[in-house]
């Protein structure tokens, strides 16, 4: 059984122009699971009751007047999400057609097709988990936390999660409209993108203007980002810079040993996080003892949504009191995902394990709140390293990023106190404990 997070992907679908799908819960609560995915029922519950299924089947194929509606594989494939959905974990636990256990593996190599969309089911409402960097969703100026109300004029209120992913997929390069509530303005807009191709790059940095500091962007968990990290921060060593801003916000999370790696390039003893099964056994996950920038001054930064993985990072350095958290409260997902294939190529997601942060603060449907709340107006853009370069300090001040600006102040006053503490001591030294040869 492969152990992930997906992407809040745990508890969302990705929107791409054939979407990805997301989220874990807990697994079903009337069986036992086996390592090989498959699933017996325990002594002590009753069986699945086969007989009223079958029942039902056969009279919806009897005297259900749209036959054309009546194909085996959909009603099988809503059987399934029946099954998942009555687990009571809505967004999380769910179920992929072959399709989407496809798309979803792309998604975790950083490249996909579509609007770059992610999306959760919320109090039964259809909202946006954060727009992906680079897609069409970030430049229409959607939002993490606003509502998805139509569809290409379409409502889909009562629909579920896969309905609504199905009507915003669509080929390459074609346009697709949605209908979007923000609950911060009480407006309702419309929002034309056209799917395209989309290629995250999950690690980037520049330096700030004006500062002897490096902005650091994770976009998204995806498969080696850990290694692209270690890359870049010995870079940031070589340069000299006194301290580092990890942007986390808008980060959907993604695969565990990606957060398990990421976290232990800062941080050198104790654990990443804490995994509890369902008996309650609670097994730590130990930092990996190979960081590379282990003091180094940082500050993260995080929103709504930072999720998953992003948010197993966050609180395990908040944790370690290795940084400041500074922006909005996150997402607030909190599950290993089993994943467990079906014989078709389907697969059933589900959550094995609840993670904790190394304190054991649970984060599911809670979020982690920062050690210093900064809200943005709701207009503002975030400063993403790539908009850093050519920009001026001026520029910067002017750009509405509170959230970033604060990050900056807090690091100027922690590195003039650093060398204040050790006199002669270069920015370089700062990050290994070596005074510059």
């Amino acid at each position: 059984m492969d152990q992930k997070l997906r992407k809040p992907i745990i508890a969302s679908f990705v929107i791409l122009a054939l979407v990805l799908g997301v989220g874990i819960g807990i697994a079903m609560d009337r069986a036992l699971l086996r390592s090989d995915g498959a699933v017996r029922a325990s002594s002590s519950d009753p069986q699945l009751n086969y007989s009223l299924i079958s029942q039902a089947w056969g009279i919806i194929n009897r005297v259900y007047v749209d036959r054309a509606a009546v194909r085996s594989r959909p009603l099988t494939y809503g059987a399934i999400a029946g099954m998942v959905d009555a687990l009571g974990d809505t967004g999380h636990s769910t179920f992929l057609s072959p399709e989407m256990v496809q798309d979803e593996r792309s998604l975790t190599e950083g490249e996909y097709v579509g609007v770059g969309l992610e999306i959760q089911m919320q109090n039964n409402q259809v909202t946006i988990v954060a727009p992906l960097d680079g897609s069409p969703a970030l430049a229409a100026g959607l939002r993490a936390g606003e509502l998805i109300l139509r569809v290409d004029g379409k409502d889909v209120n009562g629909l579920t999660l896969q309905q609504v992913v199905r009507r915003i997929m669509g080929p390459m390069g074609t346009k697709v409209t949605l209908t979007i509530f923000s609950p911060v303005t009480h407006k309702t807009f419309d929002a034309t993108m056209v799917r395209t191709r989309i290629k995250i790059q999950n690690v980037t940095w520049q330096p700030i203007p004006g500062t002897n500091l490096a902005d650091v962007r994770i976009a998204a968990f995806s498969q080696g980002i850990t290694k692209d990290l270690h890359t870049d921060l010995i870079a940031i060593e070589k340069e000299g810079f006194a301290g580092i801003v990890l942007d986390l916000r808008n980060d959907p999370g993604g695969i565990l040993d990606e957060a398990i790696g990421t976290a232990s390039q800062f941080l050198s003893h104790g654990n990443v996080l804490l995994e509890r099964n369902a008996h309650g056994t609670i097994r730590p996950i130990p930092v990996q003892g190979d960081a590379i920038a282990p003091s180094i001054p940082i500050v993260v930064l995080i929103d709504g949504g930072t999720a998953s993985a992003a948010e197993i990072v966050a609180g395990a350095l908040q944790d370690a009191g290795r940084a400041k958290l500074v922006g909005d409260k996150t997402f607030g997902t909190g599950t290993v995902l089993g994943i467990f294939p079906l014989s078709d190529g389907s697969e059933l997601l589900l959550a094995t394990e609840e993670w904790l942060t190394p304190r054991g603060r649970v984060i599911w449907h809670k979020g982690i709140t920062p050690d210093v709340t900064v809200q943005l107006p709701y207009d503002s853009m975030l400063v993403e390293p790539t908009s850093l370069k050519g920009m001026t300090a001026a520029e910067l001040d002017k750009s509405g990023d509170r959230q970033l600006l604060e990050a900056i102040d807090i690091l100027k006053s922690e590195t003039r106190l650093a060398r204040a503490d050790g006199e002669g001591t270069s920015p370089r030294a700062l990050t290994d404990g070596r005074k510059k040869e």
